[in-house]
Parts: structure tokens; C-alpha cells; sequence
């Protein structure tokens, strides 16, 4: 009776607390898509499917890059209940780690999942693959209908492209030895490699789907350290390459589309100090960037945009210099210029806290915001964690 007493006890505070939290702030509910676990889980993706179910991925394995035993899990949460269901293997290429997955939904419904293989256990020798299906509505994991690889062969425009953008880049006057070839040299140089230009590409952040049907697929290099956009006008068939994001570090691009018609790519910040996110335009469907400029925004690893139905943008990330502990979900009302509402999804102290990263956000028919996140409190307690937002109490 003693012990029934307790557990009632423990669960009422508990209660309480969720009660007390989410009356001060947007949070409706949050859970772990599975129970925390030894094995490395990272990079999630998060896609509502039509029938009400949500659909989530993630790689897992011992590792990342170095590790073969890496594959893609995914799980599902059936629509009206509140436990996900029991990880299920989504891709797993033999002898290769597999990274990095995308989910989306094409404007005909066709669910594709989107990944890398890594060869050689180096990023820069990924291949990105795909599976695609219409027959996904029923409990578990998808049935695949078709796989490939995509493979993009940036051609001559590519070198020029890259040559021309860190010409018009304001000169980079600290952080190399006179004796030392200069950074932009050396990315210059290595465009004109046609093998290298071709793989290496990665997945990290949901495409963005035009009116048009266009879609738009951000990839980046770890080789080059900037990005590039994968572009299908027939549904996802066959993909070209844009002409590539130049700048000096910027990676795993968010897009979101303004009023009028210009793309603006926000980016992962993985060059010189400080860390800040970069900020690149397209006004040509994709085609075509500026060359990355840093905003005010800190950043040290994740970089998420979504534009919401009520013409207000949200952007989640790490907003800090020197970590993962704390995660950020911020709304604007000039699309990007400034962040006036900023809710923390995640806020640990520096010393001892969890590493919280790469979000995935997206917005369902009720307005609602749900958001996925790797979430690392130790060697033994890793997951993916969803959380479900309402936008309108972000104070």
C-alpha cells in the first residue's frame, strides 16, 4: 500500500510540475521517441504524413563516420497516441556507415527518405542515396518501392563560381602564417577538382518545396566547408546541382522563402571566430547564392528555419559560442531580420550539462510547432527528444 501511496505521490508532482511549466511557457508536450540508450543517436528528421501519423529517423551505431555498424532507425507515432513505436531499421548499406537521413513528402505524397553512405569512413567520400515509397500509412516502417543513389557532377561553372565569390569577399586579414597558403587559395585550387566536386555531399536539413513543385535539397562539404543545393523539377526523379553557397564556413544550410520570392540559406557557422550564423541569398529559384555574410546570431553547432503559416519565422539552434547545452527556438516578424520572441527548448549549465543539436522543426495543420533533437545527458542516456510547441505563447 506503501508503495502504491508513492508512485501516486511521485506521478501527482510530476504532474504538477509539467502543469506549472507549461503555463509559464509554449511547450504542449515533450518525450523521447525511445528510451535514452548507450549507442551514439544523432541527426534526426521529422515528416507529418497524411493519415495523421508523425515519421521520424535518425542514424544510430557506435559511432559516426568511423563506425560501419552506423544505420538509419526510424519510428512512428500513430495518430492520437502519445508512445512512439519500436525503432525499426529504415537503411543500412553492408560495410558502410550510413548518416545524416532527410525526410520529406513531395507535392504528390511520395515519402523519400534521403541519407549519405560514407566510403572510406571519411565525410568527404559520402554518396548520398534515396529511397522513395507511396505505401507508408501502415504501422512500422515504410515499404520501400525504390532506391538509388543521387549523383551530381558540378561541372566548369563550379571552379568559376567559387573563384568569383571569394573575389568579391572582403579580404580574411588574421589566423594565417605568412609562410602559409592562404585559405581561399586553397578552395580555390580544390574546385578544379572534378572527382572531388562530385561526392562528398551531405544531408543534414529538410528541403525546401516551391509552389512550383521545385525542390530544393541543401547539402554541404566538410572538404569544400561550404554548401550546395541539390535541385529536382520533376518530383524528386533527377537532381542537378546549384551553383555552390562560397563563403568561409558555411555549412548544413536552413532555407525559408520571403514575400518577395528571394531564398535566404542560413548556415552552421564552421569557419573563423567568432562563431556566428551565416546568412546567404538566392534570388534566381535556387540556382544561385551570394557569398555567405555572418549575422549577430551566436553558433556553435545546429541551425534550423522554418517560415510559419501566419507569415512569422522560427528558427531553432545552438545560440552560444562555446557548446551544445543549451537550444533556442526564436520567432521573427520581418523575416529573419531580427528574433524578438526566443523560448529555450533546452538551457543546462556549461559545466556537467547535456548536448542538445540538430533540430529538425515543422508545423502541423493546428499551427503547432514539433521539433526533433539529439539529446545526450551521458554515456548511457542518448536519444532523440519531440517536442510539440504552441508559437502564439512564445512570450
Amino acid at each position: 500500500m506503501k508503495k502504491i501511496l508513492v508512485v501516486v505521490l511521485l506521478f501527482s508532482v510530476a504532474n504538477l510540475f509539467a502543469q506549472k511549466k507549461n503555463s509559464y511557457n509554449s511547450i504542449v508536450s515533450e518525450e523521447f521517441i525511445f528510451a535514452p540508450q548507450s549507442e551514439h543517436s544523432h541527426g534526426s528528421s521529422l515528416t507529418a504524413l497524411p493519415n495523421g501519423d508523425f515519421l521520424a529517423c535518425w542514424f544510430q551505431g557506435s559511432g559516426e563516420r568511423k563506425s560501419d555498424d552506423v544505420r538509419i532507425m526510424g519510428s512512428r507515432l500513430q495518430k492520437g497516441k502519445t508512445i512512439w513505436e519500436k525503432p525499426f531499421v529504415l537503411a543500412d548499406t553492408p560495410g558502410l556507415p550510413d548518416c545524416n537521413p532527410v525526410l520529406f513528402l513531395n507535392n504528390e505524397q511520395k515519402l523519400f527518405l534521403v541519407w549519405i553512405a560514407v566510403q572510406g569512413n571519411m565525410w568527404e567520400g559520402s554518396v548520398l542515396r534515396t529511397r522513395t515509397t507511396t505505401n507508408y500509412s501502415e504501422p512500422g516502417a515504410p515499404v520501400w518501392e525504390w532506391q538509388d543513389n543521387i549523383l551530381l557532377k558540378p561541372g566548369d561553372e563550379f571552379e568559376k563560381e567559387v573563384e568569383e565569390k571569394f573575389a568579391q569577399m572582403p579580404e580574411l586579414n588574421h589566423g594565417w602564417a605568412g609562410y602559409a597558403p592562404l585559405y581561399d587559395e586553397l578552395i580555390i585550387s580544390a574546385s578544379k577538382n572534378k572527382v572531388n566536386r562530385s561526392i562528398g555531399w551531405m544531408t543534414r536539413i529538410k528541403p525546401l518545396i516551391l509552389e512550383s513543385g521545385r525542390i530544393i535539397l541543401p547539402l554541404y562539404s566538410d572538404g569544400y566547408n561550404f554548401s550546395i543545393c541539390a535541385i529536382s523539377d520533376d518530383g524528386g526523379e533527377t537532381w542537378r546541382p546549384s551553383k555552390p553557397i562560397v563563403g568561409r564556413g558555411p555549412i548544413q544550410p536552413a532555407l525559408a522563402v520571403k514575400k518577395n520570392g528571394d531564398i535566404v540559406a542560413f548556415m552552421r557557422d564552421s569557419g573563423d571566430a567568432p562563431p556566428r550564423v551565416h546568412k546567404s541569398i538566392s534570388k534566381n529559384n535556387g540556382e544561385s547564392w551570394s557569398y555567405s555574410e555572418k549575422t549577430d546570431i551566436p553558433n556553435t553547432a545546429s541551425v534550423e528555419i522554418l517560415v510559419l503559416k501566419d507569415g512569422r519565422w522560427a528558427f531553432v539552434g545552438n545560440d552560444i559560442e562555446d557548446g551544445r547545452y543549451r537550444l533556442v527556438l526564436m520567432l521573427s516578424d520581418d523575416e529573419g531580420e531580427t528574433w524578438k520572441w526566443k523560448e529555450y527548448l533546452e538551457n543546462d549549465p556549461k559545466q556537467g550539462g547535456g548536448s542538445y543539436s540538430y533540430p529538425c522543426l515543422i508545423q502541423t495543420a493546428d499551427g503547432l510547432l514539433h521539433v526533433t533533437y539529439s539529446a545526450n545527458n551521458g554515456e548511457t542516456r542518448k536519444s532523440i527528444k519531440h517536442v510539440v510547441l504552441n508559437p502564439d505563447k512564445i512570450k
